[in-house]
């Protein structure tokens, strides 16, 4: 077998517009594809011994055993592997359920296609499943924990920790859309200008001279002195002479720490002589050039947490330890803990696994202690200097035993810092009485508190201490998404966005949108080049000026990865149309229109999803669709704008002239066609259409009737509005049109504009595409031959794996195709080919130049017309 592609798919995509996390690998079967499970001895019996769990596998059988039915039945590889892949994650602790396999137009070719909870692991896991899949199919021998093992060593290199994983589960339910910004623990909330930012536990609100104060332990520990509350007696040390003179000070025992540590790095507690804090003084300054030295407090350590000024959690905590049977070593009772189904590799469980480091070995060091001591029984071995969940301390939940005093003591203490989100660390003997009358005393304040033993506990109530992080960010009122209009389609689709752009703008919305000649915000290209895809979308989301999104949004994007988007307001689908066809396992309409449909199908319940009424392959997808629908047409008449009307629906019609909303039997006339300069004067019919869909979107959306009517008017096609979309440059005796079009159904758009202009010749410039099929070329050669008199080839670019020699050939059987008789030159170079027929155009002639380089050609005509008004003459 072979893996010809694996992909990661990150938003709605052609699968499932739910599951936006899948992988999809396309596998080739080779020999495999003659041996389903049925025909491989012993495979039954061999995947059932390696995955035993797989019997809750359902599969299409719909109970217990399902899948090792489908085995024993007779089922291809890549549905085993689909089904190892899933079983593989759940393993490693990360539960995932969604799968789908199917075979590819090419035969023993399927797209084998499974959810994942980590991008890089699902990844690892699609490569795992074959090579697990192959030793077992030749009963070899395979190291499957191995990899499970590294699948959790990915995932807890690459995962959100719990403290910002929790908080981004709480937005998800919430309905409040996140992105991940790098690598790291920052993440955005919301899209747009409705944006919050935070990281671990520090937010966009938070103060960063709070955060300042926090992490430093002296001016902490000053500001809480200075306003009534017990911190323990203490000093800060840089060399010995310090440490003397505090030890002196405040006798012992004594906790020494990095003055800017966190984490309890660097930490030693209950130092009770001086070669202990000699040793502990160096210890903590390799962290931290000052080291924090106090009086250390006998009592429990407990963390409080307050969130937005509001105590919201309490938790006692006790560090990694062990208790003894008078039987078994220490290193035999870590063991034993680490089997606890509780703990678990980093933060995949409640508790985590107790691992032995230089801490540990410190810590039982000065009880004259090794991992082969066997602790007397009941007796409590610490292994950790600090309580922190992460080296395997545990949590008990106290939130309801606070006393009210303690309670206001800790508000207090987080208005007096600044912190937005506090943690605040006291030790005492317990919270339920006022610590001025237990002795306990606050040791520290933590400006990113951890999230995990308030979520978790080992002990007591979990605690949804995410909520009001939320709440805080986004309070009642506070909307956290953006409008986001996307266009999709075959033709049209550039031109629908900026039009759709341009009436945003001009009411009075800070808009950004993704075409495929650049990303804009407000009018200014931001990025250039195709940037029709989800990482353009998402540009424009992340944009913390954007309060409206109109996203062109193109079939390469949706196949690669899906969209960039979680759903959109209103989805527009211009057409479809044969183009791209035999690409990327789409060869008919069919296929086409399920891509094109996963934009519509992300729209919200409540949003519209525009089509064209005209196009069959659009009220197919309409009818799997579970928002509003909207139509437009151009033809008032046709069956099915007189059964919308019927129906009582929203339409957009081009009926006597006039760009047209009906619903059921009234009219709202928004503008006079020949007004509104995209059409040419009315001429260009496809353009008319565009205008029906973008305004049929803005009329959905809110916007009035005359507002949109003045964008209508005030949107003029030319080489800086719409590259590409219906150039015309006017010269004293000839004229020039560049266009886009590129497929058949775009070469018949402009055969149509063409028919209403006169001209004593009409010359053409086209080329092929390499990554068409063979009738796409030869037809679009067909239309140019019914349009033009004389036709330059061109072929310099866009070749993919074709040569030049075999795309003008196919041309030149489109052109004989025609019936036509017409002359044709071939000019390789597109530049030469536009220079060519500029300096040779007779008066009254029209040169149209169908170019997929657009710049290439509007700077070359641009540079013409310059010179030409330069002169005065040309």
């Amino acid at each position: 077998m072979k893996i010809d592609k694996i992909q990661a798919l990150r938003g709605p995509n052609i699968w499932s517009v739910q599951r936006k996390k899948l992988i999809q690998m396309r596998l080739d079967l080779e020999d495999m594809e003659q041996r389903p499970t049925n025909k491989i001895e012993g495979f039954r019996e061999r995947i059932e011994a390696t995955f035993p769990t797989m019997i809750e596998h359902r599969c299409s059988e719909g109970c217990r055993g399902g899948f090792f039915s489908r085995v024993d039945k007779g089922t291809w590889m890549g549905h085993v592997i689909e089904h190892i892949a899933l079983e593989i994650q759940s393993l490693a602790g990360m539960e995932t359920g969604f799968g789908r396999t199917r075979e590819t137009k090419t035969p023993g070719v399927y797209n084998v296609v499974f959810s994942y909870t980590e991008e890089n692991v699902g990844m690892f896991a699609a490569e795992s499943a074959v090579r697990i899949a192959e030793s077992l199919i030749d009963g070899t021998d395979y190291d499957v924990e191995g990899d499970i093992q590294q699948m959790r060593e990915i995932r807890e290199r690459v995962r959100l920790g719990p403290s910002t994983g929790s908080i981004v589960e709480e937005a998800v339910a919430r309905d409040i859309p996140w992105i991940r910004l790098g690598t790291n623990s920052l993440v955005q909330l919301g899209y747009g200008i409705n944006q919050m930012r935070f990281q671990a536990t520090i937010t966009c609100k938070t103060s960063s001279i709070a955060v300042d104060i926090a992490c430093n332990k002296e001016q902490t520990k000053k500001m809480l002195d200075a306003a009534s509350i017990p911190v323990a007696s203490g000093g800060i040390c840089v060399d010995e002479t310090d440490l003397e003179a505090v030890v002196n000070k405040i006798g012992y025992p004594i906790v020494l720490k990095p003055l800017d540590g966190n984490h309890g790095k660097g930490a030693s507690i209950n130092v009770k002589k001086w070669e202990d804090a000699l040793e502990g003084l160096a210890y903590a300054k390799k962290y931290s050039n000052r080291v924090i030295v106090e009086k250390f407090i006998t009592g429990y350590d407990f963390r409080v947490l307050i969130i937005d000024n509001k105590l919201v959690a309490a938790a006692k905590r006790e560090p990694a330890h062990v208790k003894g049977d008078g039987k078994q070593t220490i290193q035999e009772l870590i063991d034993k803990t680490n089997l606890d189904p509780k703990r678990g590799y980093g933060h995949e469980n409640v508790l985590t696994q107790i691992d032995v480091d230089r801490d540990t070995t410190d810590l039982l060091e000065k009880l004259g202690y090794t991992l082969e001591t066997v602790p007397k029984k009941d007796e409590v071995v610490y292994l950790k200097s600090t309580a922190n969940l992460s080296t395997g301390g545990t949590s008990v939940d106290v939130t309801d035993r606070m006393h009210p005093e303690n309670i206001f003591l800790c508000e207090r203490i987080s208005r007096v810092i600044g912190l937005d989100i506090c943690g605040v660390d006291i030790m005492a003997e317990n919270l339920t009485q006022p610590l001025k009358e237990n002795g306990g005393c606050i040791l520290e304040v933590n400006a990113a508190p951890g999230f995990r033993m308030h979520l978790a506990p080992s002990e007591g109530l979990p605690r949804n201490v995410a909520a009001p992080v939320i709440d805080m960010l986004y309070p009642p009122g506070k909307p956290s998404r953006i409008p986001i209009i996307a266009v999709t389609g075959t033709n049209g689709k550039t031109t629908t966005t900026r039009l759709i752009a341009h009436i945003v703008k001009n009411n009075g919305l800070k808009v950004g949108f993704t075409t495929s000649d650049g990303i804009y915000v407000q009018n200014h290209m931001m990025e250039k080049g195709d940037t029709t895809g989800p990482i353009s979308a998402e540009y424009i989301l992340k944009d913390p000026t954007v309060e409206f999104a109109v996203l062109e949004t193109a079939r390469g994007g949706i196949l690669r990865a899906g969209l960039g988007f979680s759903r959109c307001d209103i989805g527009i689908i211009t057409n479809i149309q044969e183009d791209h066809l035999g690409l990327s396992d789409i060869h008919t309409l069919d296929d086409l229109a399920r891509v094109k449909a996963t934009v519509v199908r992300s729209v919200k319940k409540d949003g519209w999803a525009i089509l064209n009424a005209e196009d069959d392959q659009c009220i197919k997808i309409a009818n799997e669709l579970n928002c509003n629908v909207a139509y437009f047409a151009m033809d008032e008449n046709h069956p099915r704008m007189v059964q919308f009307a019927k129906e009582g629906k929203i339409v957009a019609v081009y009926e006597n002239g006039y760009i047209t909303i009906k619903k059921g039997e009234w009219k709202i006339r928004v503008e006079r066609a020949t007004h509104v300069p995209l059409t040419m004067g009315g001429k260009a019919k496809f353009m008319i259409a565009n205008v029906l869909a973008a305004t049929l979107a803005a009329y959905l959306q809110g916007f009035k009737t005359e507002d949109i009517s003045l964008s209508l008017q005030t949107f003029i096609p030319s080489a800086a509005q719409t590259p590409g979309r219906m150039n015309l440059f006017e010269f004293k005796k000839f004229k020039v049109l560049i266009d886009f079009a590129h497929n058949p159904s775009g070469y018949k758009g402009v055969e149509e504009y063409l028919s209403s202009v006169d001209a004593i010749k009409k010359i053409g410039i086209i080329a092929g595409v390499g990554d068409r099929r063979d009738e796409d070329i030869k037809e679009c050669a067909t239309i140019a031959a019914r349009m033009f008199d004389h036709i330059i080839i061109r072929q310099e670019k866009y070749l993919r794996g074709r040569t030049e020699e075999e795309i003008i050939g196919l041309i030149l059987e489109g052109i004989a195709a025609s019936g036509r008789t017409v002359t044709h030159e071939i000019i390789s170079k597109e530049v030469e080919a536009i220079k060519h027929a500029i300096d040779n155009a007779e008066d009254g002639s029209f040169i149209t130049a169908l170019s997929d380089v657009v710049t290439n050609a509007i700077n070359i005509v641009q540079e013409y017309l310059d010179k030409e008004n330069e002169a005065g003459t040309f």
